[in-house]
């Protein structure tokens, strides 16, 4: 090996040096993370210094009131951004690799396409679209294109012929009972389904994979004792924790987000903690360690990266259970009434379902092909990131 290269070597390093040059050794991924995190941190004080409760957080070029669940989707896209898809652009070669066994099942490839359009309207449409009002005299309205005896309606918004109401393009999809929209409600849903499918595995996936990764390398005590607390959490009831807090501070779709994010990664911790039991035993993990890599040198170099996509897959078969428990909640009335959402419209025209079928069959008809479709990715994520497939 000529010239100076020697110095490059893997054993050669100087494992203190590089652990205390800070800034020094951010890579550009990490430090747009954290450029980006400053920006928020800053827009976030803005909005709860200057702003307060004066009005909204922004207003041109759309007004736009951030919530905390708002601000808490930022950092999750932003995350999602810089450790998922930037990785990607970085290394076009697996990014080609991936693709290649990714678009082998047809299914997969059409319901990402079907997920890009529902979650990409679900970010940006209630920016743009007011919340569904309440219009008492614009109730059952049917969808565009369908017709209901006039006597069923309350006021026939759209055209009346043959003592029948026909729908209109005012109301594309029809009107609740309450003559709320049944359009802006499911585009509203879109977007409640984004936040839990995207903010509680996150936070699943960063107490999960550091409790699992930490645990398989130290061993001993420190592995007995996490994972004995991962079998308590695994038993606790937490559907009966958010009923409490729900009883002494109501619903919310933040507080159903963070409850079922910090009690929900047992699972998760034991897979990891699994699969980086045997990467602890590779030689590369041998060799940082006789070359005086710190314990958190390891873990965050070596061990996460190569149990990621043991992670990715197992969040993205976790998310369409997650927004399927959110829906379950907003049917049964235990979820943010004043957030719309597909199963809280579901449950609205439950009683209907004979004269009003569209209140229910409708937002139902989403949440299905969500949930096939994120299962169908799943799915397909799991096969083309298996590192056992062919190149």
């Amino acid at each position: 090996m000529g010239g100076e290269d020697y110095r490059d070597r893997f054993e050669d390093i100087d494992w203190d040096d590089m652990q205390r040059s800070g800034l020094d050794s951010l890579t550009t991924q990490t430090a747009g993370f954290l450029a980006s995190l400053g920006v928020v941190a800053l827009l976030l004080v803005y909005d709860y210094v200057v702003v307060a409760n004066d009005g909204p957080t922004f207003t041109t070029p759309f007004e736009w009131d951030v919530t905390q669940l708002d601000w808490l989707l930022v950092v999750t896209l932003l995350t999602v951004v810089f450790f998922a898809v930037y990785p990607l652009y970085d290394n076009p070669r697996m990014s080609r690799r991936y693709w290649r066994e990714f678009r082998k099942n047809r299914a997969a490839v059409v319901s990402g396409v079907f997920l890009v359009g529902i979650f990409g309207l679900g970010l940006v449409g209630p920016l743009f679209i007011a919340k569904p009002d309440l219009n008492v005299l614009a109730q059952y309205q049917p969808p565009v294109f369908l017709s209901v005896p006039e006597s069923t309606v309350g006021t026939c918004v759209g055209p009346v012929s043959d003592g029948m109401c026909h729908g209109t393009w005012q109301y594309p999809l029809g009107t609740t009972g309450q003559g709320k929209g049944i359009m802006k409600s499911v585009i509203y849903g879109m977007r409640v389904s984004l936040e839990v499918g995207l903010i509680t595995p996150l936070i699943i996936i960063i107490i999960g994979t550091a409790v699992g990764t930490v645990a398989a390398y130290s061993g001993g005590i420190v592995d007995e004792l996490l994972m004995r607390y991962v079998d308590i959490q695994l038993t606790f009831p937490t559907f009966f924790l958010y009923l409490l807090l729900l009883y002494l501070y109501g619903g919310t779709l933040f507080l159903l987000i963070v409850i079922f994010g910090i009690t929900s990664w047992g699972s998760t911790a034991r897979l990891v903690r699994s699969e980086a039991l045997q990467r602890r035993e590779e030689e590369y993990i041998q060799a940082a360690q006789s070359a005086g890599a710190s314990e958190f040198w390891v873990i965050r170099k070596h061990l996460v990266p190569n149990v990621s996509n043991t992670v990715i897959t197992n969040a993205s078969l976790l998310i369409p259970s997650l927004i399927l428990f959110e829906a379950a909640f907003s049917f049964l009335g235990l979820g943010d009434p004043t957030v719309p959402s597909w199963g809280q419209v579901i449950s609205a025209g439950r009683s209907d379902i004979d004269t009003a079928w569209w209140i229910s069959t409708i937002p139902g008809v989403f949440l299905f092909t969500t949930v096939l479709a994120l299962n169908f990715v799943g799915d397909a994520l799991r096969d083309a990131l298996d590192p056992r497939a062919e190149d």
